[in-house]
């Protein structure tokens, strides 16, 4: 398989990602939507379904559709991103690329798709929700571990029983992102994924936004580099835990 078939598939898996997750996050926050107020479980489970469609529609180039999960997969030593596709500089640096870009994509169509809600409505920080993650308490070393474990779980898992995404199946994957939200998301949103926060975070900057204010950058950075971390340290342990099985055994 070609990089630029794994470009294009990571491009409009993660759109599709991020059309969805922060759609229904539009529908809940923004003033007079039919979903306005449905609640952090809705929340969640929109993002579960935007999970669900996005491997669909990556399934070619193993839908990463985030980079915690392409590095994950490179510190794990594994020889393939997808069948056809070597675990090398280029290819990584291809995934990366798609996946930022595709997450940035989808989050313009989800707000042409609300722009009149946008407009009505009057805080800034509901607008941003939309975009990007922000913690519940701020407190940069503790939303950065939140970051972390969330990741991990969500790495690890996909390594243990799937190897990728698509490995492990669209619904499972899903389920496992609801999981983690309802359980883990509270204190951050859960970004667990580079890609899906970066972003949206600089559509939220660039796009004519009535009213929009601060993109926040001062907290930008922990939503990127807690899930590389997180996705690096289950790349890694991943790695491991089969052959202390096979010693054990």
């Amino acid at each position: 398989m070609s990089l630029g078939i794994v470009f294009l598939s990571e491009v409009f898996g993660t759109a599709m990602l991020t059309l969805l997750g922060c759609g229904v996050v539009a529908n809940v926050a923004l003033k007079g939507t039919k979903g306005n107020s449905g609640g952090f479980l809705m929340v969640t489970w929109g993002w579960g379904i935007a999970v669900f469609a996005g491997v669909y529609v990556a399934a070619r180039s193993g839908a990463h559709l985030n980079p915690a999960v392409t590095l994950g997969l490179l510190v794990n030593g594994k020889s393939e991103y997808a069948p056809g596709v070597p675990v090398d500089a280029l290819s990584t640096l291809t995934y990366f690329g798609a996946e930022l870009l595709g997450a940035f994509l989808g989050a313009v169509v989800a707000w042409l798709a609300h722009k009149q809600h946008f407009d009505a409505e009057p805080e800034p920080a509901s607008k941003l929700a939309v975009f990007s993650t922000g913690p519940a308490i701020r407190s940069t070393p503790w939303n950065l571990v939140t970051e972390i474990i969330g990741t991990f779980v969500l790495v690890f898992v996909i390594l243990t029983f799937g190897g990728t995404p698509s490995g492990l199946g669209p619904l499972a994957v899903a389920l496992l992102v609801v999981g983690i939200g309802v359980s883990l998301g509270g204190p951050t949103g859960y970004a667990i994924n580079p890609a899906r926060d970066l972003g949206p975070r600089i559509a939220h900057a660039l796009l004519p936004i009535k009213g929009k204010g601060s993109s926040d950058w001062s907290y930008s950075w922990v939503p990127v580099v807690g899930p590389l971390v997180g996705g690096s340290l289950a790349g890694a342990v991943a790695a491991v835990v089969p052959i202390i099985a096979t010693a054990a055994s």
